[in-house]
């Protein structure tokens, strides 16, 4: 009889042990966490500038370049036909990476500008650019459009990078 229950403690003690074996959670094998690697992204053309037209057939933006670094007061030279001019100006813009105007003005012939041929011109933007999110920016030559038509608006657009 002692033989009887010695097997039935030891038949409930090993299914305790195997139920407690069982029950508990699985263990989940972890893999030694790689380093985190970050870089800094090189400055990219943005889908709306990467096919841009490096000229523009009534315009030719000397300075500053596609792209460029640029910095206030910023200086602007090319040449444009006579007909982008209206009384020897047209409008310039300076906007953020968001769209928002920073600055503009009106670049002024430095020739004779009712011709059709290429006249030189010049402008200069001041502007405080906020580069906590983007540095980048537009700048936008404006054909000066004296009727307010749109079918006679033209403008020439380039991505510069604000330092």
């Amino acid at each position: 009889m002692k033989l009887k229950y010695l097997f039935l403690l030891s038949l409930l003690l090993f299914l305790v042990a195997f139920f407690i074996y069982k029950s508990r959670p699985a263990k989940v094998e972890t893999l030694p966490q790689q380093p985190t690697i970050t870089t800094t992204p090189k400055p990219t053309p943005s889908p709306k500038t990467q096919n841009l037209n490096p000229s523009h057939p009534l315009l030719i933006l000397e300075h500053p370049q596609q792209e460029q670094i640029v910095s206030s007061p910023l200086r602007i030279e090319g040449k444009a036909r006579g007909n982008w001019f209206f009384e020897a100006t047209f409008p310039v813009v300076l906007t953020n990476w968001d769209g928002l105007i920073i600055a503009q003005g009106y670049a002024t012939a430095q020739g004779e500008w009712m011709t059709e041929e290429f006249v030189p011109f010049t402008a200069e933007l001041t502007f405080i650019s906020d580069t906590t999110v983007s540095n980048r920016g537009s700048l936008i030559l404006q054909k000066s459009n004296p009727s307010g038509l749109p079918e006679n608006d033209d403008a020439y657009e380039i991505e510069v990078f604000f330092e």
